[in-house]
């Protein structure tokens, strides 16, 4: 992405723009050629959707992250799609302006394009999202093809993809040395399947960046430097919820310490009589 680029105007901005309908893939291309950068952040229910909407956040992600963050999985890999679909819908009815994108978790899309189909289609019909992710390099780029001749629009996500920490052997920085080579190559055949973003996850910096240049379609990173045309967290590790998080998390809040604070501050006042005071209770 140009660092040379003119800052768009107020009116046509992704974040910050004025706006009585949802953000499209077609706002995001037009960014990418704009040279907009743009963030996006994972959400799971009403009350913080809502917030991060009237932030002016553009893209929502109800990301299979809900495992560890709202199911209490070790890993993202148990969650289902019944699990995530309820979140989606939520979302979706809390938002006016985000597009909300729902990933497709482990095991749903897989097996062949026919079940990605099958499994999009609920989030689509049941969760109205308005797009869907999947992980993988060249081996779903027929699961893209399908989705997309089929109309639903999809986000890659290469590098550290959660989902096959069982084979990555971890949570470990992906692309370097010869790899570099391959994830480019992964991100170029999704692009080419249809993708309309491909999200970069714990790879060099210098290789996002590469990435970036060369492919059409937004890049978001996480963990991937800032040469991407887009930055994604999880919202909890953003916001000081998360007990651990990865080095490139910044944390904006400390949510966990205030909450801690006030559940301390009632547990108090219910125990020494506090509350409720008279301007918390009803006469008769």
């Amino acid at each position: 992405m140009s660092t040379t680029s003119q800052p768009p105007s107020a009116g046509n901005a992704l974040y910050g723009g004025v706006t009585n309908r949802r953000v499209t893939i077609r706002d995001l291309a037009r960014a990418k050629e704009r040279g907009e950068r743009w963030p996006m952040l994972t959400a799971y229910d009403a009350l913080t959707s809502r917030i991060f909407d009237d932030a002016g956040i553009p893209v929502l992600l109800v990301g299979d992250s809900a495992a560890n963050v709202v199911y209490g999985y070790d890993s993202t890999v148990p969650v289902t799609v019944d699990e995530l679909i309820p979140l989606t819908a939520a979302v979706v009815r809390s938002t006016k302006r985000a597009l909300v994108v729902a990933d497709l978790p482990f095991g749903s899309y897989q097996g062949s394009p026919q079940q990605a189909l099958e499994t999009a289609s609920r989030f689509m019909k049941e969760g109205n999202a308005q797009a869907v992710k999947l992980e993988g390099g060249h081996t779903v780029a027929p699961q893209v093809e399908m989705l997309v001749s089929a109309g639903i629009p999809v986000m890659a996500h290469v590098g550290l993809t959660p989902q096959s920490v069982n084979t990555l052997g971890g949570y470990r920085v992906q692309g370097r040395g010869e790899a570099a080579a391959g994830l480019l190559k992964d991100a170029k055949e999704l692009e080419r399947a249809g993708a309309f973003a491909v999200v970069l996850e714990a790879v060099p910096a210098d290789l996002a960046a590469q990435v970036t240049e060369q492919l059409s379609v937004p890049t978001i990173g996480i963990g991937a430097g800032v040469g991407t045309d887009a930055q994604v967290l999880v919202w909890q590790d953003m916001a000081g919820l998360s007990p651990r998080v990865a080095k490139f998390v910044k944390t904006y809040a400390n949510l966990g310490e205030t909450l801690r604070e006030a559940a301390s501050t009632y547990a108090d006042e219910v125990v020494n009589g506090a509350f409720p005071a008279e301007e918390h209770t009803y006469a008769s």
